[in-house]
Order: C-alpha cells, then sequence, then structure tokens
C-alpha cells in the first residue's frame, strides 16, 4: 500500500499519526509513504487527479489498485484489516464515544483552524480575509472549552488512557498553527497540557515537524 500525503497539512498528519501510533503498538502495516508537493501544484496534476478527482490528501493506494481518499475512511480500513492493536476497542458505546469525540474535534475544530491559518498566515500564499478569520476565532471558543471541560476528570487523552483518533484528529490542526507562529489554545491549561503530552508520544515525535 501506499499514502500519498503532505507532512505540514493536517488530514495526511491525522492518518500518519494514526499509522505511527499502530506501529508503536506492534503493528507493521507496510504502508510506503509518498510526499505530494501542495505548494509546487502536484496534487492538481493529472497523475494525482487520477487518484483522487477531488486533488486533494492523503490518498491509501491498495495494492489492488483501489484508491480510498478521505483520511477517516482510510483509518477505518485500517482498523478493520489489522484489527490486532486497534485504537478503537471496547464495547458499543465506547466505540461510539471515540467516534463522537473525532467527529467534534473534526467538524468543530480543525476546520476552523485551518480557516484561520489561510485566513490570517496562509501557507499556500492567500490572501488574508480578517473577517473569515474572525469568525473562525469566534467559532472555536465553545469546542475549544468543551474539550477543555473534558480533560477535567484526569483524563491524559481525549477520550482516556491511551492516544484516540480524536488526538490524532486535534494534534494536527496544533502543528498547523504552530508551523505559522500562532496561538488560538488560549487560557485552557488542561489543554495546553494535553498538547505538550500527546507531543512527547513517541508516534508524535515520529510524526510531528513543528
Amino acid at each position: 500500500m501506499k499514502l500519498y500525503m503532505v507532512p505540514l497539512a493536517p488530514n495526511p498528519t491525522k492518518v500518519m499519526l494514526y499509522i505511527a501510533e499502530r506501529a508503536h503498538r506492534g503493528t507493521e502495516m507496510g504502508i510506503e509513504q509518498i510526499v505530494v508537493n501542495t505548494v509546487k501544484g502536484r496534487h492538481r496534476e493529472p497523475e494525482h487527479i487520477a487518484r483522487n478527482p477531488f486533488g486533494t490528501l492523503p490518498v491509501l493506494e491498495l495494492d489492488n489498485g483501489a484508491y480510498i481518499i478521505e483520511s477517516l475512511s482510510i483509518i477505518h480500513y485500517l482498523e478493520e484489516m489489522f484489527p490486532d492493536g486497534a485504537v478503537l476497542t471496547g464495547d458499543a458505546l465506547a466505540r461510539a464515544k471515540a467516534l463522537e469525540m473525532e467527529r467534534i474535534v473534526e467538524l468543530r475544530i480543525s476546520r476552523f483552524i485551518g480557516a484561520y491559518v489561510h485566513a490570517t498566515k496562509s501557507p499556500l500564499d492567500r490572501p488574508p480575509n480578517p473577517t473569515v478569520a474572525q469568525d473562525a476565532e469566534v467559532n472555536l471558543q465553545m469546542p475549544l472549552d468543551y474539550l477543555e471541560g473534558q480533560l477535567a476528570d484526569g483524563r491524559p487523552f481525549l477520550t482516556g488512557r491511551t492516544p484516540s483518533l480524536a488526538d490524532f484528529t486535534l494534534q494536527p490542526g496544533f502543528q498547523f498553527l504552530r508551523f505559522v507562529d500562532l496561538d488560538l489554545i488560549g487560557d485552557r491549561p488542561l489543554l495546553r497540557a494535553w498538547d505538550e503530552r500527546f507531543r512527547s508520544q513517541p508516534a508524535a515525535q515520529a510524526v510531528l515537524k513543528w
């Protein structure tokens, strides 16, 4: 299998963190990781469009030539194919709550972090847009407060004792902010402690660059 990715982008980083965590737990999936340089526009070239008509990353190419083009779908596929040491564990409710937290992070936090970065100091040289940046910052406050509240019970990671899909989804957004010297965490000491704790994990050390 091959994972087409770009190291800084949040969605590819999410999958890369998942793969690194599975490797840390003893599951080597044999996935070759191939950089598609988005700064140079390689994601818009015919070779990549043939893999993913939307031109986005990541893309997982299977050994039979099929492609999976969404990060969460890639993770679900790998969970099914390599069940020993899977990240989604526990009973039906525990798995549902873990997926719920991942969706909260993705839909209510990560997408607004991306909007904020691109509207302020875009690595892709998009023009500044103060209105979009302000709206994104406002929309982030309640979900970030929600995470701070969840961490108040002493859990080390977003859903419990071990890194979860939600952790893999949130940290790439924080890395994106660090890359452009921005900080949206605010006065949330538990979330800041989570950030430091997750970044000290072996999977994070193997993947994160900023």
